[in-house]
């Protein structure tokens, strides 16, 4: 057995229930459903880890499709699996968990390609991390208490959210289980902008967040600083992904946008002065922080699934565990690897 699965087992049993080429292209198509779609409907939300989606739209990409594109911005994943389950939408791009209570629900739909892997950090204040680093544990929270007389306080997203798994995860495989250590307190903060003025007023000392909070964080010479990335934490983490419904997974249709998503990613990878202009139009950011976000640690873009795979076993179990799911879903049951894998 690997550590990864122990570390997994020992989460879920911690955590409780207060925690989801054109050639190639012509011949696949034609071996897919022949049901015309006349418009694909794309919900979408204005974060870092969507960037794929604002290059695609900036860039033109969505002109190389056989049909046209009807974007849709939702604020919340919920929002998004709502309007899946009201046949709203036919691809959406966003958390790793929502798109499993998708699918959990019978919404006929799989993960066709991830958007960002391990995009998370923790970060605490400065001066909590010789503690950490000497303790690694219970210890270190303790010892801040002691110190200022009042528990550690994180903010972060609202449970069973990436940033929050991901920050549980983090703490039990340390030996902290933040539903019980007084030390310890978890508040839910809705939107990376309301995270970042939690930071700014002092009214929390770390969170488990993505981009561009960090870079802003160190741009305004915050006190919070980053002390684990996701790849320290939990290699293949997942973040937001593109879940599509069968309907256009079995049509020529889907090969087309993953064929786009691809070209997107490695434009980001590629060009990122010219993809910071995308992130500052499509998330409102100015451009020169987003250029200095996309060298950041945390901003690994990618389209191949199978990067987030043991993430998204970790993070099935937890859904599952949460009550987010009726039941653990499977590798099987998340991912349709067939379209990545024909380009």
């Amino acid at each position: 057995m690997s550590n990864r699965s122990i570390d997994r087992r020992k989460f879920i049993q911690t955590t409780g229930t207060g925690i989801a080429a054109t050639a190639g292209l012509t011949g696949l198509s034609g071996c897919l459903g022949d049901d015309d779609i006349g418009e694909l409907r794309v919900a979408y939300m204005p974060i870092y880890p969507d960037l794929q989606y604002f290059v695609m739209e900036g860039e033109g990409y969505f002109d190389d499709l056989s049909v046209s594109v009807d974007g849709r911005e939702f604020s919340d994943g919920p929002a998004i699996v709502q309007a899946y389950a009201g046949d709203e939408i036919d691809v959406a791009m966003f958390g790793a968990v929502p798109s499993m209570i998708v699918i959990d629900r019978g919404i006929p739909a799989k993960v066709t390609a991830a958007n960002i892997v391990e995009p998370m950090g923790i970060l605490t204040d400065e001066s909590f991390h010789p503690l950490w680093n000497d303790t690694e544990g219970p210890e270190a929270f303790e010892a801040w208490a002691d110190e200022h007389g009042e528990p550690f306080r994180f903010g972060t997203f609202p449970q069973g959210s990436v940033p929050d798994v991901l920050l549980r995860y983090w703490l039990s495989n340390n030996g902290v289980d933040p539903e019980n250590d007084e030390n310890v307190e978890i508040t839910e903060i809705n939107g990376a902008s309301a995270v970042w003025q939690a930071i700014a007023n002092d009214e929390i000392d770390g969170t488990s967040i993505m981009e561009p909070v960090p870079t802003i964080a160190e741009e305004e010479d915050s006190d919070v600083t980053m002390l684990r990335t996701a790849s320290e934490i939990m290699p293949g983490q997942p973040a937001a992904v593109t879940l599509m419904s069968d309907e256009v997974r079995e049509n020529g249709v889907g090969l087309e946008f993953i064929e786009q998503h691809v070209r997107a990613t490695e434009f980001i990878n590629d060009h990122p002065d010219e993809t910071a202009v995308h992130v500052s139009d499509g998330i409102g950011m100015p451009e020169d922080r987003a250029r200095r976000a996309l060298d950041s640690p945390l901003s690994n873009f990618i389209t191949d699934p199978r990067e987030i795979e043991s993430g998204v076993e970790v993070f099935a179990g937890v859904a599952a565990e949460n009550e987010q799911t009726e039941a653990e879903l499977s590798v099987d049951d998340i991912f349709d690897y067939t379209l990545y894998d024909s380009l």
